[in-house]
Order: C-alpha cells, then sequence, then structure tokens
C-alpha cells in the first residue's frame, strides 16, 4: 500500500497558478501592504510633533544656527509627510511582512506554512532593528562627520528636504538590510541557496559587503566602512545557520528491493 502524506511532503498546488496570476496576486498583496501603511499613518500622524523632535535632535544638534533651511514653500509639508510615513510604515510592517509570506506561501509545503509567524515575527523585528540602527547609530555617526568637513568660513545650513532624504535613505536602507536572514531563508526553502553555497563564496560575500559599505557610508575612512559592513557581516554569518537549519532537504530515495 503506498502512504502518502500529501499536505506535508507537497506544495499546495504548485502548478496551478499562471505568471498572470502570480501578477494578480502580487498587486493584491502590494495594495494590502498600501492599506496597511495608510491605516498606521492615522496613527502616526497623531503624534507627529513628538515623533519631528525624536528626528530632528540629532539633526540640528551639530548645525551652528541650530535649524535646518527650508527653501520652497513646501518644505514643511513634506518634512511632516515623510516623517509620518517613515513611522506608518514601522508600525504596519507586521502587516507588510504577512502579505510577503502570503505571496510565497503557496510554494511552500503545508508543514513549512505552519512558519508564518515565526516569519513575520522575525522580519518585522529585524526591519525595526536595522532601523532603529539607521536612526540611533548610523545616521548620528554619519551627520556628525559629515558636520566635520563643514569649514568655519561657510555658513553650513543644510536644507530640510535634504537632510530628511539622507535620513529616510538610512534608516529604511538599512531595514531592508537587516532582512538577509529572512531572504536567505525563503531561498533555501526553495532550494536556490544552501549553507555550503554561502560559506564556499564567503570571501566574495565581504568583498560585496565593503563596496555597498563604501558606496553607503559617508567617506573613505576605515570606521566609516566598518559601521556599515559589520552588520551585514554578523547579518551574513546568521543568513549561514538559517539555511543550514531551514534549507530544503533532499526527499531521501525510496527503497526497492
Amino acid at each position: 500500500m503506498d502512504n502518502v502524506e500529501e499536505d506535508d511532503t507537497s506544495p499546495d498546488s504548485p502548478g496551478r497558478m499562471s505568471f498572470l496570476d502570480h501578477l494578480d496576486e502580487l498587486r493584491r498583496r502590494i495594495l494590502y501592504a498600501v492599506y496597511s501603511v495608510l491605516a498606521a499613518g492615522l496613527v502616526s500622524f497623531a503624534f507627529i510633533g513628538k515623533i519631528l523632535d525624536e528626528v530632528t535632535a540629532p539633526m540640528i544638534a551639530v548645525l551652528p544656527t541650530g535649524s535646518l533651511l527650508g527653501t520652497e514653500a513646501l518644505d514643511p509639508i513634506m518634512v511632516y509627510f515623510k516623517a509620518g510615513l517613515l513611522v506608518a510604515v514601522m508600525i504596519a510592517s507586521p502587516l507588510i511582512m504577512l502579505q510577503v509570506w502570503y505571496f510565497v506561501a503557496p510554494g511552500l509545503y503545508s508543514k513549512e506554512k505552519k512558519l508564518a509567524i515565526p516569519f513575520v515575527m522575525a522580519s518585522s523585528t529585524l526591519f525595526l532593528g536595522g532601523a532603529y540602527f539607521g536612526h540611533r547609530v548610523a545616521f548620528r555617526v554619519t551627520w556628525d562627520f559629515l558636520n566635520q568637513f563643514a569649514p568655519g568660513w561657510m555658513a553650513w545650513t543644510p536644507t530640510a528636504s535634504s537632510v530628511f532624504s539622507l535620513y529616510l535613505k538610512m534608516v529604511l536602507g538599512l531595514g531592508l538590510i537587516f532582512q538577509m536572514p529572512v531572504v536567505i531563508f525563503v531561498l533555501a526553502k526553495f532550494g536556490i541557496v544552501t549553507a555550503r553555497f554561502l560559506i564556499k563564496n564567503f570571501k566574495y560575500a565581504v568583498l560585496i559587503i565593503f563596496i555597498v559599505a563604501a558606496v553607503a557610508s559617508p567617506g573613505q575612512d576605515p570606521f566609516s566602512q566598518l559601521l556599515f559592513a559589520a552588520p551585514m557581516l554578523v547579518l551574513y554569518g546568521i543568513s549561514i545557520i538559517v539555511a543550514w537549519v531551514f534549507g530544503k532537504k533532499k526527499p531521501p530515495e525510496s527503497e526497492e528491493s
């Protein structure tokens, strides 16, 4: 008698969705993610004053004038909008990650679909951790570094728009970089990468990481590059463990006598 547990050993109808079906599913997930951000925006904009106080404190602390420069009529509105949107994305991050899970889940086994809650919790925590690192450490160090280059004969008063753009790129960028273990988890589940592959190509990964750090950091000094590269190196090491634990296992060959 054949004993086949389809619920645990096969994906749920992986071939039934056409390319257009996948695109439609992606569109739905993106719309749900946008709706969650809009809903979270109602909460963030209710506390926008306190949010701006927290965000702008490190920006104006190093400036001689103690203020940022506004040159356009819409600058105040744009600052409010960018700060509120950033916090809204953070609040909605668990729901956004849930939509990501729903999109990739049809290609997983039934047993693997039970990892939905750990996936959402881990990815949300990593995103918020990366964003907090960008806000509390990376941006402040970068901003202090840039301020040191302002000569005494220059009235250095950066525009609010440019500073907030830099701040958003660093905070959201590091939040996405911290998703490396989650991305490796998905790739390992589909058998695209393995722990052995990641270990074998470790030296190339280190090279790429330091290239990214050199581009992202404000200067060419080793300290700034290390500030960006260190978290990525740690995350790569964690990703190797994730790929080893959760990687796609080869099904045992049936023994025929």
